[in-house]
């Protein structure tokens, strides 16, 4: 289980989110500089013990209305080889010194995390406190014969979203292959209501769900993600 320490990160992630935001597809933002507050989220295990999995939900009320992201984070002590691109910043720990954080839909550790989540073999835990199952995230996944083995193939930005391409190591049946690929959309914008049998064009064969805060103080819920079966993945990408 991932310790939790209680110190400080210079620059905070809050700070790092305040620059990088602004240059996102799905920022939905008028030019103003974000006015940000962290709302909610949770976060996964690495199993090797050397990535920090977060998905954390941040409230930006620089606009007239106030919108909502969800922002998986990765936190290494090293560099992700090839993942400049997806760099958010460094920062210094105050206790695990310097960290280097990216946007963790481009990460491969975060996103087989992912979706052992969906499939059942993972455990999503409290975002601020160590070794705290969170139970108000939930998973669900329609089919069996998958195990959490996977690759990630690409990374593809839409406007409210991103659709992690992967390929799933699936364990031979009828009607499988071992080479299946999936799309799991990661819901980049956040509103209460949304439900898997609406969420998208087809029914998706899983997804999380959780929760977080509104500014008034309400609690909310939506989906975090959904998978399709990238064969039969009808939807559009914009």
């Amino acid at each position: 289980m991932a310790f939790i320490h209680r110190t400080t990160m210079t620059p905070s992630k809050l700070e790092l989110l305040g620059s990088w935001l602004p240059a996102q597809p799905w920022y939905s933002g008028t030019g103003r500089e974000p006015k940000l507050t962290k709302a909610g989220g949770f976060r996964l295990d690495d199993p090797q013990g050397d990535v920090g999995i977060e998905f954390m939900v941040v409230t930006d009320e620089s606009g007239d209305q106030p919108a909502t992201y969800q922002v998986p984070f990765t936190y290494r002590g090293q560099p992700l080889d090839g993942a400049d691109h997806a760099l958010m910043g460094t920062s210094e720990h105050g206790v695990l010194g310097r960290r280097w954080i990216y946007d963790g839909t481009h990460d491969p550790v975060l996103v087989a995390q992912l979706f052992a989540l969906i499939v059942g073999e993972s455990e999503p835990q409290a975002q601020s406190a160590s070794d705290t199952p969170d139970p108000t995230v939930t998973s669900h996944f329609s089919e069996t014969g998958h195990s959490a083995a996977i690759s990630l193939k690409s990374v593809t930005d839409g406007p409210e979203h991103t659709d992690l391409l992967v390929q799933t190591d699936t364990a031979p049946g009828p009607g499988t292959r071992p080479d299946r690929q999936l799309v799991i959309r990661v819901h980049r914008i956040l509103g209460p209501g949304r439900d898997a049998a609406s969420s998208d064009a087809t029914r998706p064969l899983g997804h999380v769900t959780a929760g977080w805060l509104q500014p008034d103080g309400t609690s909310a819920r939506d989906l975090f993600c959904v998978v399709h079966d990238a064969a039969t993945d009808q939807r559009p990408n914009g």
